[in-house]
């Protein structure tokens, strides 16, 4: 099966938002470049001496740029957002920022430019069938989603699955999994960990947002469980049955599209004998 996300989505009840706004933040205020440099360094722990030394400028040229003294060249902000590890669309926003077109392509999941990388994507989720796997956005959004994930979702309302769906948001709402996983306590703490560590990379509100949202929706099981002996697994009843997974996730690490650079795959894992037996077919 290689039909388009959204035809397949459309067809499970669960389509992705066209019209996702791939672009930059726009804010009230027009930032400057070197403030936004300043930024990133500071959320990188380095100071202005580390970072002239890894990006091979001197410290005063550095100092100039994000005191706004001097204006960065094209590559000047390339290197520096290189060493910093910016993401591509947060580099768009420094080159803009510094009066410069930016140099990543901002496509939707369905234009004709990405259709190979997205093509492979499904192939993934199809052979990895009849286990669980989805394609998710920067912010958890479900691109795409093989049909082995109607067993996560089993039992969900429909405004949890009104698009877009967001993966953490319906794994911790009271209304979603959450009553029907085991170690609530312990899956929460890991979705919130991988939340906070990708808020921290990119700075992204979307993603603030989101953290402030499902952290304060209620969880009974406020304690953690026994660290497990490999990987977090995520513990979950479907009717009298208690399936156990661990998760892993895959990524187009040569990107050089905003759009492809923040989709990754969540790829689900039988976790033990009894969860590989359940999830096989007849």
């Amino acid at each position: 099966m290689t039909g388009r996300a959204d035809d397949y989505l459309g067809g499970n009840g669960i389509g992705y938002q066209r019209g996702y706004d791939f672009g930059v933040v726009i804010s009230d205020t027009e930032p400057s470049v070197g403030g936004l440099l300043r930024s990133w360094r500071e959320r990188r722990r380095l100071s202005q001496l580390q970072l002239a030394s890894e990006a091979a400028v001197s410290t005063r040229h550095l100092s100039f740029v994000e005191t706004g003294r001097s204006r960065p060249t094209r590559e000047m902000v390339e290197r520096l957002a290189g060493h910093l590890d910016v993401p591509l669309r947060e580099r768009n926003e420094l080159l803009l920022a510094a009066g410069y077109a930016p140099s990543y392509g901002q496509r939707d999941v369905d234009a004709p430019e990405l259709r190979s990388v997205m093509d492979a994507f499904r192939i993934l989720l199809d052979a990895h069938m009849p286990h669980p796997a989805l394609v998710l956005d920067r912010c958890w959004d479900v691109v795409d989603r093989n049909a082995a994930t109607d067993l996560l979702l089993d039992g969900c309302p429909p405004e949890l699955l009104e698009p877009p769906v967001n993966a953490i948001r319906i794994s911790l709402h009271p209304a979603g999994l959450a009553p029907r996983i085991r170690n609530l306590g312990q899956w929460r703490g890991h979705l919130l960990g991988q939340l906070r560590s990708r808020l921290d990379a990119t700075g992204d509100p979307r993603l603030k947002a989101l953290v402030d949202e499902v952290s304060a929706y209620p969880c009974h099981d406020a304690g953690v469980a026994a660290r497990a002996d490999v990987v977090i697994p995520l513990q979950l009843r479907v009717g009298t049955t208690e399936l156990s997974f661990f998760s892993v996730t895959t990524s187009a690490m040569s990107a050089t599209d905003v759009t492809i650079e923040e989709l990754h795959i969540e790829a689900f894992y039988p976790a033990d004998e009894a969860t590989a037996r359940a999830v096989l077919p007849g």
